[in-house]
């Protein structure tokens, strides 16, 4: 599996008003679908794409080559990722005095009541299943782009 840094346009470094979403996802077709829907919604967004719990957790933390990164304003999670799951993720950023804020929401093809209740135990703020349907799937990336980032009003980040 190929790791992607993250990736920003000039335009879209520049614009400090924009929301930071912090799109943690394993598969880089439903991560395309995701940044695609978010792209053409109604706020202006920066989208940084990881692959993995472990690069999640160094970019919240601003190490390595996310020493730059700014800290997000959403995180959508995938439940089940390499190196780092995100259960473990979602427990560490929820523990985490400075991260515990940032609303998670976890987007996941599981409809397994035992990961819903897990999610929620550890302080999900929302728990998403991610339909296979294109169509569909874009639908929902744009009902949570709708909810948190018109709707709710979320803490500085």
């Amino acid at each position: 599996m190929k790791t992607l840094a993250p990736k920003k346009t000039k335009k879209q470094q520049s614009d400090p008003e924009a929301i930071e979403i912090l799109l943690v996802e394993d598969t880089e077709a439903d991560a395309r679908r995701t940044m695609d829907a978010l792209r053409d919604g109604k706020v202006r967004n920066q989208v940084v794409w990881v692959q993995d719990g472990e690069q999640a957790l160094d970019l919240l933390h601003r190490e390595g080559a996310f020493a730059q990164a700014r800290r997000p304003d959403l995180i959508l999670l995938d439940w089940y990722l390499p190196k780092i799951n995100g259960w473990d993720v979602l427990a560490h950023i929820k523990e985490h005095p400075d991260l515990k804020r940032i609303p998670v929401v976890i987007m996941t093809t599981s409809d397994q009541e035992r990961d819903v209740l897990k999610a929620y135990n550890l302080h999900a703020n929302c728990f998403v299943n991610k339909p296979v349907d294109v169509r569909e799937f874009i639908t929902v990336v744009r009902s949570i782009e709708d909810f948190w980032l018109t709707i709710v009003k979320l803490p500085a980040a």
